[in-house]
């Protein structure tokens, strides 16, 4: 006999396979780092920090493990920060982390959707995610055309959880 999934592993696929399927296209792939609009250096999947090297090319091999390391990380601090969500909720939350860093979900002092979120509102948090479509280009804070796409992608995402 198989033995089944346990559930809180299941929960974890199911947010990790709505989170994926978000960034995979927001993201592309490119195995060269390069620099994005806000002036980041990235590599593969939007992956960014210290390790990143510039010239570098990097085996498919290589992005999938820094994908796959990437958006655990961002799920772990959606559950960290806002424990037992709805699975699509999760997910559209973890790919606003994966992009934008924890505080979207953590900082109740600077994010509504944080307060929200830990209030229950998810609806109403849900509705906060399109806001963060900015991205700092010289100096100024100014909407960026894939980012308000992913927003509203998450956004649609995140209340199709609700329903």
């Amino acid at each position: 006999m198989i033995n089944p999934i346990p559930e809180q592993h299941r929960k974890k696929a199911t947010a990790l396979a709505i989170a994926v399927a978000i960034a995979a296209p927001a993201e592309g792939l490119r195995q060269y780092a390069y620099y994005d609009p806000p002036g980041i250096l990235t590599v593969c999947r939007g992956h960014t920090g210290a390790d990143v090297v510039k010239g570098r090319q990097y085996s498919l091999a290589e992005c999938d493990g820094l994908f796959d390391k990437d958006m655990l990380k961002a799920l772990a601090e959606v559950e960290r920060c806002a424990p037992g969500l709805p699975d699509p909720v999760k997910g559209a939350f973890g790919d606003a982390v994966f992009n934008l860093g924890d505080e979207i979900v953590c900082d109740q002092g600077h994010s509504h959707a944080a307060r929200l979120l830990r209030a229950g509102k998810l609806a109403d948090a849900c509705n906060e995610l399109p806001k963060w479509n900015k991205g700092e280009i010289g100096g100024v804070k100014v909407p960026l055309p894939g980012l308000t796409k992913r927003r509203e992608r998450e956004r649609a995402v995140c209340l199709e959880g609700l329903t």
